[in-house]
């Protein structure tokens, strides 16, 4: 493992960092469109960040926040507070300002960093700081204060099943057994890795100090991950030769722009279950790629197993998670943590370097999951119950066979329909409510609600066009990040029953296709255009009619359903649209116009 001597641990993240800037001060580090920093460039303004925030009295051990968007000043700061000893907990900025309030006091986090048009955002009860200076002045102050790997290096939020958020606590050995020589994948200094994910999202951590504590350069996306003939660009403009997609963008890009993977020495994907016939397309038009299926919570450190290849699946192979990662165990467990034998299915449960802290501030939570591990070769040894059931193949290598409770990945976000549920059974109009998942046009998972309302409303239909549902829907999306606001609210006057008196989900009735949910008038097509649009639009939302006033993120558009319009309007009405138009015209008499 790099950053080892004879008889020391390895470094810390921001030491790892420090020490490329030592090595190679001039060697391009990261850049965001048309800014750039050398390594040494980065470890300077991150030391000098890092002193401003000793002077805001930041200490050792605490959660600083993070509100912006990507950029090069995000990346200096992330390091920076690293260098102070303290973790990160980035959110991202499309959270709705109560969430955002939320995690924060959650977190306890007393300072949160935020770029200027977030800083009306930051809630009472903490300080704002501005985001690092280009160009700062030498900060005068005491020595850094000195790092240990069990320190918290950062904070990442992910769904809980009683509608609590749990912060998972990570500390720096985690980060280090991930990406310090991996066993996963070769990092080259001269890499260029790009990093897309949102960042406070786990996977960003292989793609930022995967680049960082390795010597590579690291490109940061500036736009919208929906921009799909944008991301193309960046792939082949920047020559980016490590490139990470979850499981949905992949599948995407490989249909509609495969020539951007030319050049691309290293796929991975994560976050749901790989495409087996998507991956053989891509690999059969490159055979000199290289791919990673990648599995693992947050709770983990984003990969716990990984399945590398440089031959694709046969025609008749699923896509395999692989075995584990160096600095990790797993275990295939039965109900009583008795090993299972090869080819039965079984609980998947990790233990090793990886392993979080647990739940910040939710012992009970923490304890619940990271149960003692009864194979550990010292005493004390933990282990992460993963909820994931798994068999081991004859070959050796792993095959994901599905969730043993009721958690599901939603454009790569861990998603516990029971954390949805709590919202809203908690609304005063609400008698009962169960949250399901369903495929969208896209082929990605969406979230389904269906509500018992507290009282029948006069003109209530199965779908409630404009009363209960639509105050559900703004409910939701003041509380809960995008992905987690169902696709639509379906009301019932009660929910099916199994014979133990348990929700019989399988008898909910399915639906492809739904009125609309907003309260505002439907206005109808008046030209041509408009009238395709709105077709195009029905056939990627499945939401009819369509109204040329209707905004197409509350129709329960996304960023990869709008990849997929994008794609439509350019086939069908050979008209390019970038997808920052379609984020400033959300509607179709805007947009129309706009084309106009």
């Amino acid at each position: 493992m790099d950053g080892y001597e004879p008889g020391k641990p390895p470094l810390c993240i921001h030491e790892k960092v420090a020490q490329q800037a030592a090595a190679h001060p001039h060697r391009p580090a990261v850049a965001c469109g048309p800014e750039s920093l050398t390594y040494a460039q980065l470890n300077a303004q991150a030391e000098s960040f890092a002193r401003r925030l000793l002077a805001r009295r930041v200490e050792a051990g605490a959660v600083v926040g993070v509100l912006a968007h990507r950029s090069t000043a995000l990346i200096v700061t992330l390091l920076a507070v690293l260098k102070a000893g303290a973790a990160y907990l980035v959110i991202d900025p499309n959270e709705p300002d109560t969430r955002c309030a939320q995690l924060l006091e959650r977190a306890g986090v007393e300072v949160v960093v935020a770029e200027e048009t977030q800083a009306g955002r930051v809630p009472p009860h903490c300080r704002a700081l501005g985001m690092p200076d280009p160009d700062p002045r030498p900060e005068v102050g005491d020595d850094l204060p000195t790092a240990h790997l069990d320190q918290l290096a950062y904070v990442s939020y992910t769904s809980g099943s009683t509608g609590e958020s749990k912060g998972v606590g990570v500390p720096h050995r985690a980060v280090a057994r991930l990406l310090y020589e991996p066993d996963w994948i070769e990092i080259r200094a001269e890499d260029i890795f790009l990093e897309l994910a949102p960042v406070a999202f786990d996977a960003s951590t292989i793609e930022i100090w995967g680049a960082l504590v390795n010597g590579a350069r690291l490109v940061v996306h500036p736009g919208r991950t929906a921009e799909l003939d944008q991301l193309a660009k960046t792939i082949q403009q920047e020559g980016v030769t490590v490139l990470l997609l979850t499981t949905g963008l992949f599948n995407q890009m490989v249909t509609q722009y495969p020539e951007a993977f030319e050049g691309v020495r290293h796929v991975l994907t994560g976050g749901d279950v790989a495409s087996a016939s998507h991956v053989r397309q891509l690999m059969n038009a490159y055979p000199e790629l290289l791919f990673t299926n990648g599995y693992g919570p947050t709770e983990n450190t984003s990969f716990t197993t990984c399945w590398t290849t440089s031959t694709p699946p046969a025609a008749d192979e699923s896509v395999p998670i692989g075995r584990a990662i160096e600095g990790t165990r797993i275990a295939i467990l039965d109900a009583d943590l008795r090993p299972v034998r090869d080819g039965a299915p079984g609980e998947l449960y990790a233990a090793g370097d990886g392993l979080a802290r647990g739940y910040l501030g939710q012992p009970g939570a923490t304890a619940e999951r990271f149960v003692a591990d009864p194979y550990a070769s010292k005493p004390g040894g933990r282990m992460y119950r993963t909820g994931d059931l798994v068999r081991r193949r004859a070959d050796g290598l792993i095959e994901f066979l599905g969730r043993a409770d009721q958690q599901v990945k939603i454009r790569g976000f861990r998603v516990e329909p029971g954390h949805v549920e709590a919202v809203l059974t908690g609304h005063p109009d609400v008698r009962d409510a169960v949250v399901v998942p369903q495929d969208d046009a896209s082929g990605e998972k969406r979230l389904l609600a269906y509500v018992v309302p507290e009282r029948a409303e006069p003109s209530a239909a199965e779908y409630d066009t404009a009363g209960l549902g639509a105050r559900l829907r703004e409910t939701l999306s003041a509380q809960l990040p995008p992905h987690m606001v169902p696709w639509a609210v379906l009301l019932r006057p009660e929910l099916p029953l199994n014979r133990n008196g348990k929700v019989d989900r399988r008898a909910l009735p399915v639906t492809t296709r739904v009125a609309r949910d907003l309260s505002t008038p439907l206005v109808l097509p008046r030209t041509h255009l408009e009238a395709r649009l709105a077709e195009l639009w029905g056939e990627v939302l499945g939401v009819e009619p369509v109204g040329i006033r209707d905004d197409f993120f509350v129709l329960g558009g996304h960023s990869l359903l709008a990849a997929k319009l994008l794609a439509a309007v350019k086939r069908e009405l050979s008209m390019d649209v970038s997808a920052r138009t379609l984020y400033l015209q959300p509607t179709i008499e805007e947009l129309a116009a706009e084309l106009a």
